[in-house]
């Protein structure tokens, strides 16, 4: 029987990105956060929508473009339903959506992290090998994240890192994390190999 333990991290961000902004009021570059607001607006068979976004220090207002002078038989009903409606689960999928590149941007490392255990052993895990599933951006980085969750410091991890015992792949550890992340520890002969891995699957020692 296999001694590799497999666990699946799901990466829910706190807070959305928030661009700067040249603020009217203060006259100068502010961040800005999303309201969870979207104003629409039609003009005969042509819509506009716009994700609400204000100033963190005054609360000015700056709109975010989603459809621009787009005939309304070309939105698909549910979406249109949803923007007049202000769902918040598309606002919050709105808010997470790229920004141009050359807008400056503010991402943030607050994650709520769930996690699910893939395939487990009935033996003393030799190895772990976790999966992160990231569907919206966050500034994490992987080192803080694994320090984090694993209940270690991140001089540890680095010191697993540069003995060959950790490797965090595609990136390495001193990115921010990325769907698709895949973390692999070897714990053979790891003095606290099980709290490591009792961690790993959200369960106390």
């Amino acid at each position: 029987m296999s001694d590799v333990l497999h666990v699946q991290w799901t990466i829910i961000p706190a807070n959305a990105p928030e661009p700067w902004l040249n603020c009217t009021r203060c006259r100068g570059a502010t961040r800005f956060r999303t309201s969870g607001k979207i104003r629409v607006n039609a003009n005969g068979k042509r819509v506009d929508a716009w994700l609400i976004y204000k100033c963190t220090s005054c609360d000015n207002t700056w709109n975010r473009p989603i459809l621009e002078r787009r005939h309304v038989s070309t939105i698909e009903p549910h979406l249109l339903a949803s923007l007049q409606a202000n769902d918040p689960e598309l606002c919050r999928r709105l808010a997470f959506e790229q920004w141009r590149r050359k807008l400056k941007v503010e991402h943030f490392d607050d994650v709520t992290v769930r996690k699910n255990v893939v395939s487990e052993t009935t033996r003393p895990a030799g190895r772990l090998e976790i999966v992160c599933v990231v569907p919206e951006t966050t500034g994490l980085r992987v080192d803080r994240l694994v320090a984090n969750e694993l209940r270690l410091s991140r001089s540890r991890i680095q010191s697993m890192q540069n003995a060959g015992h950790l490797a965090a792949s595609p990136e390495g550890l001193h990115r921010s994390i990325r769907n698709g992340l895949q973390v692999r520890i070897e714990l053979r002969g790891v003095h606290d190999g099980d709290k490591i891995a009792l961690a790993a699957m959200g369960r106390e020692a």
